[in-house]
């Protein structure tokens, strides 16, 4: 089944900060299992969602070279945090904290993946969404996929440089920044 294009509509939708959206798929990026809230802030009936490709959610502003370094970690049996912005079916969006990573079966292999999601900050967000806005760009002024997932992975890692960080360091430095401090009134 060919899924018709969804246009952004710029509504962003948002869920409560003590619920959290958990989605697992196989290696192949399949999904085989969405909670409730996954199905409630995406928009799909969850019979629409499990045997589907996770990017069946993804938003063009969200850049490919964020989920290249996403990709090539969980690849490696690692874990990954990333702000990520993901499409509704209406059109609508939402921003997460996602934390991905492999699941392994009994003899070692990794057999899927596992994403648990919490909402993502207005503070953190302030500083991601230009950051990203400059990668899609980047994106953008390349004509095939290829080049643009290099020419903007080779930014994000430029500019990572140039701020003496590492994205894992970033994401953690945003969540601090947006957490209250002890003491303070909320």
């Amino acid at each position: 089944m060919r899924q018709q294009r969804i246009r952004p509509t710029g509504v962003e939708h948002t869920f409560a900060e003590d619920r959290i959206i958990v989605s697992k798929t196989d290696t192949r990026g399949l999904m085989t299992y969405v909670n409730q809230l996954f199905v409630e802030m995406s928009g799909y009936e969850e019979a629409d969602l499990v045997g589907r490709p996770h990017n069946l959610i993804r938003h063009p502003d969200m850049p490919r070279a964020v989920f290249r370094l996403l990709w090539e970690r969980v690849g490696a049996g690692e874990e990954i945090f990333a702000y990520v912005v993901n499409l509704r079916a209406d059109g609508g969006h939402y921003w997460v904290l996602a934390h991905v990573t492999p699941t392994v079966g009994p003899d070692g292999t990794v057999v899927g993946y596992h994403s648990n999601r919490r909402t993502a900050s207005r503070a953190a967000l302030d500083q991601v969404r230009p950051l990203y806005a400059a990668l899609v760009a980047e994106e953008a002024r390349h004509a095939s996929t290829p080049e643009a997932l290099a020419a903007s992975s080779a930014l994000l890692d430029d500019l990572l440089a140039r701020r003496g960080t590492t994205y894992d360091e970033l994401v953690w430095s945003l969540d601090a920044a947006a957490a209250p401090t002890e003491g303070a009134a909320a």
